[in-house]
């Protein structure tokens, strides 16, 4: 599995931190939104130089790490650690507005996260979150999705044709011919030069590329 793939190539903190970005963007295909490749890098990079490597197991110092937000941080400690955390996702949002906001619309979390709070399983609030988040699945699959009823639910515009998706075209082909200008690459992804050259300073300005007198490559 690709998950299994990238703990094999990077399997401590410190071997991730000190991989060069290119080859954990190319492991990380598959795995998600590349944004998150690289937060997860930096952070490991935080930890390496600040705490021997050692992922804490407290949720202020997981805040604090790049990437890192407060349903994250709750995740790692729920999941990684078994400690009682107030874990709220998307599938987790959907099981308390299912159950306790039956005919509410734009709830905000600061009404849900004490419902999190009031309900955790102190002894096992692993098992309990992979429960919510099996209930919250099915839910959305079984009834119109909870979550629409969120003040925070935004709808995703479709991947294909997007901003996304040529972002991550455009990434792909510079690992594929690094040193490439930027009109080879528009010619890569079939784009505009136009639109190519601002998505690149796009991925340059969020720490994916840098360009030189030859062209562009991975930071």
């Amino acid at each position: 599995m690709k998950y299994e793939e990238f703990l094999s190539e990077f399997p401590t903190v410190d071997a991730l931190a000190v991989a060069s970005l290119e080859p954990v963007l190319q492991l990380w295909q598959g795995l998600g939104y590349n944004r998150r490749a690289v937060a997860l890098k930096r952070a490991a990079e935080t930890l390496s130089e600040r705490n021997s490597g050692v992922i804490p197991c407290d949720l202020a110092a997981l805040e604090a790490l790049p990437g890192v937000g407060p349903a994250t941080a709750a995740g790692v400690l729920a999941f990684a650690f078994g400690k009682p955390a107030p874990y709220l996702e998307t599938n987790v949002r959907a099981v308390y507005l299912h159950e306790f906001f039956t005919d509410r619309d734009a709830v905000p979390d600061r009404e849900i996260l004490p419902l999190v709070r009031a309900t955790l399983d102190e002894e096992n609030p692993r098992q309990w979150f992979y429960a919510l988040l099996d209930y919250g699945w099915w839910l959305k699959r079984s009834q119109p999705n909870p979550s629409r009823r969120s003040a925070h639910h935004s709808r995703q515009t479709p991947f294909e044709g997007s901003r996304r998706q040529k972002r991550a075209r455009l990434l792909r082909a510079v690992m594929r011919v690094p040193g490439c200008t930027a009109a080879g690459l528009a010619v890569e992804i079939g784009s505009s030069l136009g639109e190519t050259t601002e998505l690149l300073e796009e991925l340059e300005h969020d720490g994916f590329l840098v360009r030189d007198v030859d062209g562009w490559a991975v930071a």
